[in-house]
C-alpha cells in the first residue's frame, strides 16, 4: 500500500498546484497560530482551484463552529486536524477525517498508548511536542516509541520529515502517511523540487 502524503502549510495555490504535481495525496492549510497561518477569506478563494484528487487538510486549535462550517462550505470533503485536543463533541461523533495530533516528548509508549486510546475513531498524528508550539517544530522524535501504535492504528507521522530521512521512517514505521512542512521549504517557502524529491523518498520506500 502506498504511503499517503501531505504536505502542510500552504498558503497560496502555486503551492498547491505544486504539490499536486509531485504526486501528493493531500495539502493542509494551517488555521492555527503558525508562521503558515492563512485566513479563512483566503482559503475559500483557493478552494475551487484544489485538484479534486488532493484531499485536504484544516488543521486548527480552538476553532469556532461557524468558522469550521464555512471551511467545511468551501471544500465538503475536508478532513480537520486538532492540534491542540480534540473537543469532547468531535471524539463523540469522530472518524476517519478527523485527525488527533498527539505530542510525543517524555512520554512512554504506554502513556502514548493511553493518549491514543481516547481517540478511537480518528485518525492519529505524531508530531514532536515542544514547549509553546502546537507543531512545526521541525525536529524529529524517537519513531520506536508509536511503533506498537502505528501497527494498529491509522496513524500519520510528523516531525521533523525530509526528504533525506522520510524513507527511513517509513521502512521502520510503515505508518498509514507521513506529514511534512518545513522539510520542503526554502527561504520559508514550498520548494517545488524539494515537494517532489519528498514525494519520490516516499515512494521508493514503498517500494522497498
Amino acid at each position: 500500500m502506498s504511503t499517503w502524503v501531505k504536505v502542510c502549510g500552504c498558503t497560496s495555490i502555486g503551492e498547491v498546484v505544486a504539490v499536486a504535481d509531485a504526486g501528493a495525496d493531500a495539502v493542509g492549510f494551517i488555521f492555527a497560530p503558525s508562521p503558515r497561518r492563512i485566513e479563512i477569506g483566503a482559503f475559500e478563494q483557493i478552494a475551487a482551484s484544489i485538484p479534486e484528487r488532493l484531499a485536504v487538510v484544516a488543521v486548527v486549535a480552538d476553532v469556532r463552529p461557524d468558522d469550521l462550517e464555512r471551511m467545511r462550505a468551501a471544500v465538503p470533503r475536508l478532513m480537520v486536524q486538532f492540534s491542540a485536543g480534540v473537543p469532547n463533541r468531535v471524539l463523540a461523533a469522530g472518524d476517519a477525517r478527523t485527525i488527533a495530533v498527539i505530542h510525543v516528548d517524555t512520554q512512554g509508549t504506554a502513556e502514548l498508548e493511553r493518549h491514543a486510546a481516547r481517540h478511537p475513531n480518528a485518525t492519529l498524528l505524531f508530531d514532536r511536542g515542544m514547549p509553546g508550539l502546537l507543531g512545526g517544530s521541525g525536529a524529529t522524535f524517537d519513531w520506536s516509541r508509536v511503533a506498537p501504535i502505528v501497527a494498529v492504528r491509522r496513524a500519520i507521522v510528523a516531525g521533523g520529515l525530509r526528504p533525506e530521512n522520510v524513507g527511513q521512517c517509513i521502512r521502520i514505521l510503515r505508518p498509514y502517511g507521513v506529514d511534512v512542512r518545513s522539510g520542503v521549504e526554502r527561504d520559508g517557502r514550498k520548494d517545488p523540487a524539494m515537494i517532489r524529491a519528498f514525494v519520490k523518498a516516499v515512494r521508493d520506500a514503498d517500494a522497498a
